[in-house]
């Protein structure tokens, strides 16, 4: 993988690419892929789990390290599975960020 993405569906395709060679398409159904995108998330919380919000914003280089990948564990997942059930995420997010818009407009000061 010498070559960056220049997006998700090159991600894709070379996710796909290296779970083919590895015989794993039987295992990434969409419940499968959902419960190990879970279990990432929770990988990632673990490295802020007892810090204080100040030291959650000041990681190490060792630790913004450790947490950039477990960052890419959750997004390895959410791209397997947006192509295991046919979710154009990219396309998907912007009319989720849209609908955001509408019901958040600027004005609006509560946090969210």
């Amino acid at each position: 993988m010498s070559t960056p993405f220049r997006d998700l569906s090159q991600l894709a395709q070379a996710l796909q690419r290296f779970a083919d060679e590895r015989h794993w398409g039987p295992f990434h159904s969409p419940k499968n892929l959902a419960s190990a995108l879970v279990v990432e998330a929770g990988e990632l919380l673990e490295h802020f789990q007892w810090l204080t919000e100040e030291q959650s914003r000041q990681l190490d280089a060792e630790q913004r390290q450790a947490v950039a990948y477990e960052m890419a564990d959750v997004l390895l997942y959410l791209v397997q599975m947006s192509s295991a059930l046919g979710v154009d995420l990219m396309a998907t997010a912007q009319e989720k960020m849209l609908i955001n818009a509408r019901k958040y407009p600027p004005a609006d000061t509560s946090v969210g």
